[in-house]
């Protein structure tokens, strides 16, 4: 991320304020999440059923590094309430295998508890690396996101051992996210054969563990870099090459990253262009090496009204533009399993542009787009009544 980038060819680097943000609280959460006693566990609650009138609707919780399980329960609830059945949830390997072949499920089974408890269905993104599993000193660190190749079978082994645990709650996992950025893949030179090894390895890994899950690659980000470029090489390229590695027989989607920006979803596509239909230049790819049978998910999109980032829009204009765009994949894009909008809530403020991206903030206020999707995604008539106060008489 799942963050939000510039609208210039400079954006990946705009992403490490957040990313550093993030990190600190992916820190503060492998110091917090540890085992609780069984007597100190919020209630369940009674099974719940999501009511949608639009199964595709989804959104990326960030649930991992939430300590109170209270707040994990009430964002799933929201979610619910929203009429999203599908979440992406990001599970860190660092959290769950401290050691090697020791795992500490605690902090996942929270998440995935209350996620069935509510009917919803989980998409899970997988990454961020043990120190065990990754070089690293004094004069040459390593940052979390850097997979050795001999650590590939490392991450393999966790993500069947994943897998087979919740393989009645997972629907699907994403191998890596947005690879394609050198912050991503450790601050090293992008590789499109590295990273169509760690799938070679770890797609058979995880379906002799759970032969139903989907296994879901790419997660690349929306970047226009060139290749040579330090920070990155745009998804077109990147997903060529994968392909040229061998990728296509392990993989059963493709997650895909798409950012509206100015753009209206209804934008043409433009490889030179960030917008939301950059998606069918992604599309295109697949189809030319003979994927047509393989469904995509898009699993992080969105528009965001902060009003001094130059990459949003007025509030009014992102409640309508990701309301539009979800009848704009409905209407248009039939190999999309589901669109994930960036992001439910974060655990806490940035204090920057990135809350922006949210539908509810910290405190859990519900924002103005909230209540517009969910109009949307219960089928309710669509109308000031439906999601404000109406006026007093007189």
């Amino acid at each position: 991320m799942k963050l939000k980038r510039k609208l210039l060819a400079d954006l990946p680097r705009s992403r490490r304020v957040f990313a550093v943000a993030m990190f600190a609280l992916a820190a503060l959460g492998i110091a917090l999440i540890s085992p609780r006693p069984a007597d100190d566990q919020v209630p369940l609650g009674e099974q719940q059923v999501v009511e949608t009138a639009k199964p595709r609707v989804c959104v990326h919780t960030l649930l991992e590094n939430e300590v109170r399980e209270a707040k994990i329960k009430r964002s799933l609830e929201l979610t619910r309430e929203l009429g999203a059945a599908t979440i992406v949830q990001f599970f860190p390997w660092a959290y769950y295998e401290p050691q090697p072949g020791r795992f500490s499920w605690d902090g996942a089974d929270r998440i995935v508890r209350h996620a069935q408890r509510q009917g919803i269905r989980i998409i899970a993104r997988l990454g961020l690396v043990p120190g065990w599993a990754r070089p690293s000193s004094e004069a040459k660190p390593t940052t979390l996101n850097y997979l050795p190749p001999d650590s590939y079978e490392k991450f393999a082994h966790f993500a069947a051992a994943f897998a087979e645990r919740y393989a009645e709650a997972i629907y699907a996992v994403i191998i890596w996210n947005e690879p394609n950025l050198s912050f991503e893949w450790g601050f090293r030179p992008v590789d499109p054969s590295a990273y169509t090894r760690l799938l070679r390895i770890s797609y058979p890994r995880i379906k002799a563990a759970n032969p139903t899950v989907k296994v879901l690659a790419g997660a690349l980000a929306p970047t226009r870099e060139k290749a040579g470029s330090g920070a990155g090489l745009n998804e077109f390229d990147y997903l060529s090459a994968m392909y040229q590695a061998g990728a296509r027989e392990f993989f059963d989607a493709l997650a895909m990253h798409t950012y509206g920006y100015h753009d209206a979803p209804s934008a043409e596509p433009d490889p030179e262009r960030l917008n939301f239909r950059r998606a069918e230049l992604l599309r295109e790819i697949m189809l030319h090496h003979g994927d047509e049978h393989k469904p995509a998910t898009i699993t992080e999109f969105g528009w965001n009204d902060h009003p001094r980032w130059t990459g949003a829009v007025r509030p009014s204009q992102r409640s309508a533009y990701t309301v539009q765009a979800f009848e704009y994949a409905e209407k248009n894009w039939d190999w999309v399993d589901n669109l994930c909008l960036w992001a439910l809530r974060y655990p806490a403020d940035t204090l920057s542009y990135p809350d922006n991206f949210t539908l509810i903030s910290a405190d859990f206020t519900l924002k103005p787009i909230y209540f517009a999707l969910q109009d949307y995604a219960r089928g309710w008539a669509r109308s000031e009544e439906t999601w404000l106060p109406p006026p007093r008489a007189g």
